[in-house]
C-alpha cells in the first residue's frame, strides 16, 4: 500500500515540495505519494487531523502555520524546540512528533554544496521572525559568530538574548552596521517577495564573501545589491528547500536521497 505524505500551507500552489519528494522516492525505490494541500488559514488542526484520519505517515508545513504546528505537536525534536517551529510532522502510534529541517537544510547547503564553513566565520543573519528562528540555533552550533540585524530592534534582542553569556551572538540596527564586514551574509526577511531592500550600508561584503537569501527562483534585490557590492558567491535558497526536505524524507522512509542531482534538476 503506498505510503500518504503531504505539505501544509496557504497558498501552496507554487510549491516545488511535491516534485522534490517525487524525485526522492524515485532514486530510492520509496512506495509513496507526496501532495501540496492549501489550508485554511483558520483550518490548520482540521486539516492535520483529517490527514491522520485518513492514514497518512507525516507532512510538511509551510507558510504560515510553522507555530500552530509546534503548539499542535505533541512531542518535540531539539530542534523544533530551538527554533520555537515545526516544519515536519510525523504520525506514529497516534502521536503528532514535530521536528524542524530549516536550520539543518540551510548549514548542509551552505557548507558542503557551496563549501563555505561557517567555523570562526562573522555571519550577518536578516531578519529576527520565525526563518531567522528556524535557522539561528545551527549557525551558532556550527560555530559562526552572529550579528543579527532587524528594522525591529526589540525582536533582534529578543532573538539575541536566547545566547546571552556565549558571546558571539549580537543584534543592531542597520544602520549600525556601517563600517563593520562579514565573511557570510544571510537574507531571512521576506524583503524578496516585496522586491525591496533592507536598508544595508556599502561595503559589508568582506573578500571571498557569500551572500545567500532564503528566497529562490529569482535575483532579489538583496542578491542584486551583494552583486554589485562585489559578494565573491550568491546563492538562493533552493538548495536549502532541497537539504531540508532530504532531512525530513530521511525521518520518514529511514534513507538518505542523493540531493545533488535533485538540485541540478530543479536548477533547469
Amino acid at each position: 500500500m503506498t505510503d500518504k505524505y503531504a505539505v501544509i500551507g496557504h497558498p501552496i500552489s507554487h510549491s516545488k515540495s511535491p516534485l522534490i519528494h517525487k524525485m526522492f522516492a524515485e532514486q530510492t525505490g520509496q512506495d509513496m505519494s507526496y501532495e501540496a494541500i492549501e489550508s485554511p488559514l483558520d483550518g490548520f488542526a482540521a486539516t492535520i487531523q483529517r490527514l491522520r484520519d485518513t492514514g497518512y505517515k507525516g507532512c510538511n508545513i509551510t507558510v504560515p502555520f510553522k507555530h500552530e504546528a509546534y503548539k499542535l505537536a505533541h512531542e518535540h525534536s531539539g530542534r523544533a524546540r530551538a527554533a520555537h517551529a515545526v516544519n515536519t510532522f510525523i504520525f506514529q502510534d497516534g502521536i503528532i512528533l514535530g521536528d524542524n529541517t530549516d536550520g539543518i537544510g540551510l548549514v548542509t547547503d551552505i557548507e558542503q554544496n557551496l563549501a563555505c564553513k561557517f567555523l570562526f566565520k562573522r555571519v550577518l543573519l536578516m531578519g529576527a521572525g520565525g526563518a531567522a528562528h528556524g535557522v539561528i540555533w545551527h549557525l551558532f552550533n556550527a560555530g559562526a559568530a552572529i550579528i543579527i540585524a532587524n528594522r525591529n530592534m526589540d525582536k533582534a534582542e529578543q532573538l539575541a538574548a536566547e545566547f546571552e553569556g556565549y558571546g558571539t551572538v549580537f543584534a543592531k540596527s542597520y544602520a549600525a552596521l556601517a563600517g563593520q564586514q562579514f565573511d557570510i551574509v544571510i537574507n531571512a526577511t521576506s524583503s524578496g517577495l516585496t522586491d525591496s531592500l533592507p536598508p544595508l550600508p556599502d561595503g559589508l561584503f568582506k573578500p571571498g564573501a557569500l551572500a545567500y537569501d532564503m528566497m529562490y527562483g529569482k535575483e532579489t534585490p538583496f542578491l542584486r545589491f551583494a552583486r554589485e557590492q562585489g559578494a565573491a558567491q550568491l546563492a538562493d535558497g533552493l538548495g536549502m528547500l532541497v537539504e531540508q526536505a532530504a532531512v525530513a524524507f530521511q525521518k520518514w522512509r529511514g534513507v538518505n536521497p542523493d540531493t545533488a542531482p535533485v538540485i541540478a534538476q530543479l536548477r533547469t
